[in-house]
């Protein structure tokens, strides 16, 4: 079980199961929303996935079509993205859970697009666009 939640506390969940790898997004959209070089995304099946807390305090922004990113009203802080086509998965932003994390950086998508000033120095498989199906 793995606990976690928004920057002012108000939104809490929880992840039952062990953690799928971590997949960092390199793209534009990805860098605006999370204010930083990439995303830190990790999909949890939604019957996984328990909002202990701070329901009310959800809100959506559809980025692009049939795309959501879901974060706190209260703090803006990002907890999840979801797809109107998969809707049994939301990929929960990897810095929302609680220590320690037992997930390892599993690929790095959109790299085609990364911010200039930050390079790739890890081993991790790198996409140019898009990540693997």
């Amino acid at each position: 079980m793995h606990t976690g939640s928004c920057l002012c506390r108000a939104v809490r969940f929880e992840v039952a199961g062990d953690l799928a790898p971590i997949q960092l997004c390199h793209c534009g959209d990805c860098r605006k929303a999370q204010g930083g070089a990439f995303a830190t995304n990790i999909p949890v099946a939604t019957a996984d996935f328990t909002l202990l807390s701070g329901e009310g305090e959800l809100r959506a922004y559809e980025s692009s079509p049939g795309k959501e990113r879901v974060f706190c009203g209260r703090c803006g802080g990002p907890v999840f993205s979801r797809l109107a086509s998969k809707p049994e998965v939301v990929r929960l932003r990897a810095g929302t859970l609680d220590e320690p994390v037992e997930a390892e950086i599993g690929f790095h998508a959109y790299v085609a697009s990364k911010a200039s000033w930050w390079p790739i120095t890890d081993d991790a498989p790198c996409y140019l666009a898009g990540r693997p199906a």
